[in-house]
């Protein structure tokens, strides 16, 4: 594939990684403590939750599917797994049943939009609030204190912060090679691009769109479990407001919101972007209540730039 194709085909993760390398420049130049070993880790450590949440929302999104209610699926997940860890389960145990409990919640969701052909954004907007809710309800504000040696998982900062980046960024790389590679991450676009073309093709779309919620819900249990060993404490309010920040960096990444196209590297691409304003107004001394408007500025210039190109394809 010649270097024109490539960027042409790739134009959108090539725009966010060029935007990227222009910030990460800039900080270096004029920020350069931006770039201090730890502050850097924690940073990290503190988004590769979000990476798996963003990546199964984008696979959502890709199936032409849209799941607003990760956020309190994330808290709920949180809060469990942190009764396990205060009930005495061990760490793998606590692992799967925030797992489980993640998947279960994304089964839900699945069920009614695959099964009973239900408006997604109807669907997951009454999760939403249902979870958030309940949640709400069953803690009263409260934190859960966590027992020793959940934090970082009793290997102390620095290795557990590692832990955390390199499954992430693991299980991001399985995700990534299994979309572009096997026949599920195939079906996927197939669904999104066209699911009557998808059904004649012999792909049930209805099952491929459960196995997104599914996904996406199981994913969410992990990033809980990696957040978990972040802090002393789980605070019920965890995930408010995540689903926006997923769905954006989705978005900025190249997933287009009309399904079928995207892929796991823009997300990634879009997730440091956004995840890198924060940090930079701060060293750079900017206040920081323009974070909000510069992400949403970029999220709508991404907007424009996918129109412009869809308008420019339709012509052509």
């Amino acid at each position: 594939m010649s270097s024109a194709r490539f960027f042409q085909r790739h134009f959108r993760e090539c725009s966010v990684a060029a935007v990227l390398g222009l910030l990460l420049l800039a900080l270096a130049v004029w920020a350069p403590t931006f770039y201090q070993p730890q502050p850097l880790l924690s940073l990290l450590a503190r988004e590769a939750p979000s990476l798996l949440m963003a990546s199964g929302v984008a696979l959502v999104i890709v199936c032409r599917q849209i799941d607003i209610s990760v956020g309190s699926q994330f808290g709920v997940c949180c809060v469990l797994a942190g009764w396990m860890s205060v009930w005495g389960w061990p760490p793998l145990a606590v692992l799967v049943g925030s797992v489980t409990a993640g998947a279960l919640l994304g089964a839900f969701n699945g069920a009614l939009v695959a099964g009973l052909r239900l408006p997604a954004i109807v669907v997951t907007l009454g999760t939403m609030v249902m979870w958030r809710e309940g949640l709400r309800l069953a803690q009263q504000g409260r934190f859960v204190n966590l027992p020793d040696g959940v934090q970082w998982f009793g290997w102390g900062q620095l290795a557990g912060q590692c832990a955390v980046i390199g499954a992430a960024a693991a299980l991001w790389f399985l995700l990534a090679l299994a979309s572009r590679h096997l026949a599920l991450g195939r079906f996927l676009y197939a669904v999104g691009s066209d699911a009557e073309a998808a059904r004649l093709a012999g792909i049930r779309p209805q099952r491929v769109t459960f196995g997104a919620f599914v996904l996406l819900g199981a994913l969410t249990g992990l990033a809980a479990v990696l957040n978990l060993v972040q802090s002393p404490q789980v605070d019920p309010k965890s995930g408010t407001g995540l689903e926006l920040k997923l769905i954006a960096a989705a978005v900025v990444g190249g997933v287009a919101i009309s399904g079928g196209r995207g892929t796991l590297t823009g997300v990634l691409l879009g997730l440091l972007l956004l995840a890198c304003i924060g940090p930079a107004l701060t060293h750079l001394r900017v206040e920081a209540y323009w974070e909000k408007a510069i992400q949403g500025a970029i999220i709508l210039l991404a907007v424009v730039a996918e129109g412009w190109r869809a308008r420019a394809r339709a012509t052509a």
